[in-house]
């Protein structure tokens, strides 16, 4: 995914504030500045069914600023692992779905998601995250105020769809589902919540969140890349026998969960 769109189109869209470029403190800059970092689009008005009612959801997509001489110059310089960290992040196109109003909003509730196709959108019970998914945007409702922003390259934390499937065979042969990434040599999580960061700070001035999540690591990422977040709120949904051990293993490795899964 390379960023860079038709210049008048870009042009009209930028005069329309409908187009932004961020640096990497979050600041607006001109497109072609050293600084340019990622690209946000926005706001698309996208309605959507919440707990059985419509919502017009504001939509802002975003992506990171990578031509196609970056890569090339990756793929002559800096090897095959230069190469895989920077198409794993420039190849994801992510979204912050919010409620309207959201940049207005003082204290918003927000999930940071990471994609799964498997639970998402096929319906899995195999982890929690299609329930999670749903239950974010009921809870974000019941506020009054929030966001739920979709990381798409965060498949399996970040090993993508392919290897995602092998590792449920290998789950189901005996290794939990962090033992099943490192068997295939790549991490037990690699996910990157620094564009996240970036893009909330952009859209709330800097202003604190409340963030919908199980995970400390989560929250310690946003922080360090300069989201404040002022409570940290559980997010239970969707534990069924299909995936008890696969809750389990993240209980322990730290996710805030009950001892009663």
């Amino acid at each position: 995914m390379f960023s860079y769109v038709d210049k008048s189109i870009r042009a009209e869209l930028e005069s329309e504030h409908l187009l932004v470029t961020l640096d990497r403190d979050a600041a607006p800059v001109a497109s072609d500045a050293p600084g340019a970092f990622i690209s946000v689009l926005g706001p698309v008005p996208i309605p959507r069914l919440i707990a059985g009612e419509e919502v017009m959801l504001e939509w802002y997509p975003f992506v990171r600023r990578t031509e196609l001489s970056a890569v090339q110059d990756a793929a002559r310089d800096g090897g095959a692992e230069a190469i895989r960290e920077l198409m794993h992040g420039s190849m994801s196109v992510n979204s912050v779905f919010a409620l309207p109003g959201f940049r207005r909003s003082r204290a918003p509730l927000v999930r940071i998601h990471s994609c799964c196709l498997t639970g998402d959108v096929f319906g899995s019970r195999r982890c929690d995250c299609g329930p999670q998914l749903d239950g974010a945007f009921e809870q974000i409702k019941a506020a009054g105020e929030g966001a739920v922003v979709y990381m798409s390259g965060h498949e399996g934390r970040g090993i993508g769809l392919w290897a995602k499937a092998i590792t449920y065979l290998l789950q189901d042969g005996g290794h939990n589902t962090y033992q099943a990434n490192t068997a295939l040599g790549l991490p037990e999580d690699s996910r990157d919540f620094s564009d996240a960061a970036i893009v909330l700070r952009h859209l709330l001035g800097g202003r604190a969140i409340r963030l919908l999540s199980n995970n400390p690591d989560k929250r310690r990422q946003l922080e360090d890349n300069g989201q404040p977040i002022s409570e940290t709120v559980s997010l239970i949904a969707g534990v069924c026998e299909h995936n008890l051990r696969y809750m389990r293993a993240k209980r322990a490795k730290g996710h805030m969960m009950p001892e009663d899964l």
